[in-house]
């Protein structure tokens, strides 16, 4: 079973934490036992994070799945475009026959679907000088491309030759349901933020400000609130760490 992101742990911490304080709150004001109100806003909370949880299960897992098939494109692309032409265009040539495509390679002509198949990684977008580089030199021969993503002006060029383009999505889709995926991938692990480095960015100085401004506000909350010291307890632990975090932050 994959983990769930720490946001989504947090999410439901603060859903299940306001529904309590709130209810808290409100049965005090009624007058109700402080164990039954207490034992009531908990009951509540355990339902709201059930509620929420139930609802942002699938959402969160949804773009979880889709970052992480972002992110196995991205190295795939990466790899190509790092990546010797020859072995590129023998990754392809195993790619489309395990799609049951026609295909096939001599020297280095590659070919599929009877069209010559011209490989264009590249780390940037192809430009239309590459597409109308390959128009000299193919002249009246039809042929497609498979690159990483066009320029706005090669895609105008594309469009008015005919030239049938596989995209980066198709080439991600193309390997992975083929199982034909390179490996090991040229830099294929992604770069992931240390717990330290993230640390780091929580108390950074930055930070001070909206804690500031959330500190007053409550503080001068207080002032008009039936229950003065929720407000003054909380927005003075905020504006204690506003100015932590301006002392003592990361620039």
């Amino acid at each position: 079973m994959k983990k769930f992101r720490f946001a989504f742990f947090a999410d439901l911490l603060f859903y299940g934490a306001c529904a309590f304080l709130f209810s808290l709150v409100l049965l005090r004001f009624y007058g109700v036992p402080l164990w039954l109100s207490l034992l009531t806003a908990g009951m509540l909370a355990i339902a709201v994070d059930g509620v929420a949880f139930l609802l942002m299960y699938r959402a969160d897992r949804k773009k979880y799945l889709g970052k992480k098939e972002r992110e196995e494109r991205d190295a795939l692309l990466l790899h190509l475009a790092l990546e010797r032409p020859e072995r590129v265009r023998a990754a392809l040539l195993s790619a489309f026959l395990a799609d049951g495509k026609n295909a096939h390679c001599e020297g280095d002509d590659l070919s599929a679907d009877g069209l010559p198949l011209v490989p264009l990684f590249t780390m940037e977008p192809v430009g239309a000088d590459e597409i109308a580089r390959l128009l000299r030199a193919y002249g009246k021969t039809p042929f497609s491309l498979a690159c990483n993503a066009l320029t706005a002006d090669a895609e105008k060029l594309c469009l008015a030759f005919g030239i049938a383009v596989y995209r980066k999505d198709e080439i991600y889709a193309l390997f992975s349901r083929t199982g034909t995926t390179p490996s090991p991938l040229i830099c294929g692990e992604i770069p992931r933020k240390t717990v330290k480095q993230k640390l780091r960015r929580s108390f950074s100085k930055n930070n001070a400000r909206p804690f500031f401004v959330s500190g007053a506000l409550l503080l001068i909350m207080s002032l008009f609130t039936f229950f003065p010291l929720y407000y003054v307890i909380s927005g003075g632990i905020l504006l204690f760490c506003s100015v932590a975090l301006r002392l003592f932050g990361y620039a």
